[in-house]
């Protein structure tokens, strides 16, 4: 059964931002997840999330290291530590970080090494904390113009490089489906290697049954695989929310 999560900074968004929780607990989804929580009232979603019994799916760390940049392997990891520790708070498994924008000037070959560097630094806390860092590749085309990381194909290289089972790939469906489409074929080849997935139809990042992605074939292949953990809709809604993930909800509920 594929479970889902509703991103609450884009979902939601008619109401104060902790009473989104109990929102997602009246549309029927099993967990929530965020983006930065440095700004955010942890105690409050603390609250919230145990008063109405849901899952804290991802949240992410300080996006604001670049993991791009000489030298900041050291940043990457009091990041993680500092994330780790709201992680904790939350009972949630899984952390997202990104790359920062592409450096000009420098080669890509020494951004990809750095990368590494820095995902493998802080590799062994991830470990030792059972938490798992999930990287994520963003569009350029439309999104994220910019961004170091918009290949999939990357991504898992850069995963196997680090070598860790506490270091994976966020697979966001929208933003392959715009970088490089082949969706299931990737997906059921690199299941090993993701640790999350977010979801929105292409264009517009809507919800699913908008665009041109066909998300039953996909969450079905998603399933098939053995894939366990929970697939973020990460969306902007063009109806109602209660509206907008009627069809998503029921196609995951009907997959076994």
């Amino acid at each position: 059964m594929i479970k889902l999560s509703a991103c609450i900074e884009m979902i939601f968004t008619e109401v104060p931002f902790t009473d989104r929780i109990a929102r997602v607990s009246e549309i029927g989804l099993p967990a929530f997840e965020f983006w930065s929580w440095s700004s955010k009232d942890i105690n409050e979603i603390k609250r919230k999330k145990k008063k109405y019994g849901l899952e804290t799916a991802a949240f992410g760390v300080d996006p604001r290291v670049s993991l791009v940049d000489q030298g900041t392997a050291g940043s990457l990891v009091k990041a993680v530590e500092g994330s780790i520790n709201i992680a904790h708070e939350l009972d949630c498994k899984v952390l997202i970080v990104t790359t920062g924008n592409e450096l000009k000037g420098v080669p890509r070959g020494e951004q990809h090494k750095r990368i590494v560097n820095c995902l493998k630094e802080a590799a062994p806390t991830a470990e030792r904390e059972k938490v798992t860092l999930v990287l994520e590749p963003l569009n350029v085309l439309v999104n994220h113009m910019g961004y170091y990381l918009s290949s999939s194909y990357e991504g898992f290289d850069i995963i196997k490089e680090v070598g860790s089972p506490n270091v994976k790939l966020l697979y966001d469906i929208y933003h392959q489906q715009i970088t490089e489409g082949n969706l299931i074929s990737t997906i059921t080849k690199n299941i090993s290697m993701i640790g999350h997935f977010h979801a929105a139809d292409v264009p517009g990042r809507h919800e699913p049954g908008t665009g041109e992605i066909n998300y039953a074939n996909v969450l079905r292949a998603i399933g098939d695989a053995g894939y366990e953990g929970y697939v973020g809709l990460e969306l902007a809604p063009m109806k109602p929310p209660e509206q907008a993930l009627k069809l998503i909800i029921d196609v995951a509920n009907n997959i076994r």
